[in-house]
């Protein structure tokens, strides 16, 4: 393949990846996650800690589609950078997400969140595959004060 049809490639199973979670298809995440049997797959979503193995990342997506009503990913700032069989990709993720309607609501809350996430796939026989996502909230700005301190 070239490189231009590699990074098409791993553009599209980017945006798989993130589609599956809008959709709350938790089968579609299972089959983008790497699963060679050997090397191992990590996840760390904002605020979480580090988790490891295929198992425990994956009941991860389960408890957060579980818990989330709506969620819709636009991402920005793409970027793909390739090495031979692996690819990473770092975005930022502007996330409109709600919880459990309330009340007899329809839907619950809406929640905007902004986080940088890097997603780490591998070239597989069945195409390119989640290694590992990692993604980290961005912290809202402070106001400083007049002598260009953080403000109280």
């Amino acid at each position: 393949m070239t490189r231009r049809t590699d990074t098409e490639a791993v553009e599209a199973a980017n945006t798989a990846f993130y589609e599956a979670m809008e959709r709350g298809d938790f089968e579609g995440i299972s089959e983008l996650w790497l699963d060679d049997g050997a090397t191992p797959v990590s996840c760390v979503h904002p605020g979480w800690p580090v988790l490891a193995g295929r198992g425990e990342v994956l009941r991860s997506y389960a408890l957060i589609m579980a818990n989330t009503e709506y969620i819709q990913f636009f991402l920005t700032d793409v970027q793909v950078s390739l090495a031979g069989d692996v690819a990473v990709v770092t975005c930022t993720e502007n996330i409109l997400s709600g919880g459990p309607a309330e009340d007899g609501a329809e839907l619950g809350p809406l929640v905007g969140q902004l986080v940088v996430a890097t997603n780490v796939f591998r070239r597989t026989f069945e195409g390119w595959k989640v290694w590992s996502h990692h993604g980290s909230p961005v912290l809202a700005e402070s106001d400083e004060d007049e002598d260009g301190e953080p403000g109280a």
